[in-house]
């Protein structure tokens, strides 16, 4: 059994609060919990964070998926919520402020090392994501040597007796098998919804494109047709 394996097993035996399966999170919980993790990473210097500074990054326009607008009062919320579920904490400003200040603690709960809390923050984030994905987006948050040590930490976020991963179901037309957390429900792969829907997107871009054509050609005849005319 690996070092990491066996320090899993300690763990669970003496954490009385590890169940058998994940607390499920809401919409707001998953944003408000990732964008902690990613802050500790990406700015250290500013973490913990203000609920101001942590309103922001939930509602931040980049490397999110879906963007957000929360307000203070829903961040708050599920703050309070994920600390019920040992997932963020507050902490005291420092020097000499009471301010609260937030952070995750995610890692303190769960075995969890750099490189697969970093895959979680980017689940989290992000929604669904492919190795390959995962491997592109993780700069800030961990230096994966190659797409194998992604595709590496997946196996191992999959394989802890209470998994934190699952692989989804190719879509139709799909190269890369996807991933998603197990924090919440594993999204519904509805294939009736993905047979014909490409087929048709095709087939407009298909027309779409030999409309186009179509026009150039009759412009570039009409063009010649003139040039012989003038020379003639």
């Amino acid at each position: 059994m690996r070092l990491r394996e066996a320090f899993f097993v300690i763990f669970v035996s003496n954490n009385t609060s590890m169940e058998s399966a994940l607390p499920q999170l809401t919409a707001e919980e998953q944003r408000v919990l990732g964008a902690l993790i990613e802050k500790s990473k990406t700015t250290p210097d500013y973490y913990p964070l203000t609920l101001n500074a942590l309103v922001t990054a939930c509602n931040q326009k980049s490397a999110r998926n879906p963007v957000v607008e929360y307000d203070e009062e829903t961040v708050v919320l599920a703050l309070d919520s994920l600390k019920r579920k040992h997932l963020s904490a507050n902490v005291i400003g420092a020097s000499g402020s009471r301010a609260l200040k937030y952070r995750h603690a995610i890692a303190v709960h769960y075995p969890l090392d750099p490189a697969e809390t970093s895959v979680l923050c980017l689940l989290l984030l992000r929604g669904p994501l492919t190795a390959g994905e995962i491997n592109s987006n993780s700069g800030r948050l961990h230096d994966f040597e190659d797409l194998a040590e992604v595709q590496q930490t997946l196996e191992n976020l999959a394989g802890y007796d209470v998994p934190f991963v699952e692989q989804l179901p190719r879509k139709p037309g799909q190269k890369e098998a996807r991933y998603c957390h197990l924090f919440a429900p594993v999204p519904e792969f509805d294939e009736s919804s993905y047979a014909s829907e490409p087929a048709r997107k095709n087939v407009s871009e298909l027309e779409a494109r030999l409309t186009k054509v179509e026009t150039e050609l009759e412009e570039l005849k009409a063009l010649v047709d003139k040039l012989m005319t003038d020379l003639y």
